[in-house]
């Protein structure tokens, strides 16, 4: 039996939930938000429910946005012809802060995993496929993790995209295999994007 008060307890347990969170630091959280004042915990409360609310998946790219469509594709700089697939949003904003890739994006929200149960139906992909028929698309850089999953899902898009006559290039390995890229520092990156080779 617990000796916080039921609150505390709901808020420890409500916050190891959270992933990497264990029940310790949990508790120190919980504390932390019990010192500080009302309208700092408010603020914490509403910025949870605000993404909770008002995020969403852009109608073109389907990465996270508050507006749609998002702000990279509303952008008119942007390179139109070379669309840069990603696995997830974190992906995409690690590329995007390199500063270096100036082409839009898709975000496939997931990689293909046969032992998990993960198929291409689960992923964006018939959506990617269906931005080639309404799009002028003259490359698509395949920038998944350079892991089994991110492989299998970069060769199975090679297959259906390379008869639509677009060239197929795939990010290069400055990044380690086995690494995921939201952690690859900028350097790394910008590397990788330049030594894209075609596949």
């Amino acid at each position: 039996m617990s000796s916080y008060a039921k609150p505390i307890d709901h808020l420890i347990e409500a916050l190891s939930k959270l992933p990497g969170i264990g029940k310790k630091t949990a508790s120190r959280l919980a504390f932390h938000i019990l010192r500080s004042n009302l309208s700092e915990a408010q603020a914490l409360a509403r910025a949870i429910l605000d993404v909770k609310e008002k995020i969403r998946l852009c109608s073109i790219c389907f990465n996270l946005t508050d507006e749609d469509p998002c702000w990279i594709c509303q952008d008119e700089q942007r390179v139109r012809e070379v669309l840069c697939v990603v696995e997830g949003p974190n992906d995409l904003i690690a590329i995007e802060n390199t500063g270096v890739f100036k082409g839009r994006y898709h975000v496939l929200h997931g990689t293909i995993s046969p032992l998990e149960g993960v198929g291409p139906e689960n992923l964006k992909i018939k959506e990617l496929m269906e931005r080639f028929q309404r799009e002028k698309i003259s490359e698509v850089i395949l920038a998944t993790n350079p892991t089994v999953e991110g492989e299998t899902t970069a060769l199975y898009l090679t297959d259906l995209i390379r008869p639509l006559s677009i060239k197929v290039t795939r990010i290069a390995y400055g990044i380690p295999m086995g690494s995921e890229i939201e952690y690859s520092d900028g350097m790394t990156l910008t590397k990788a994007l330049e030594g894209r080779r075609e596949i």
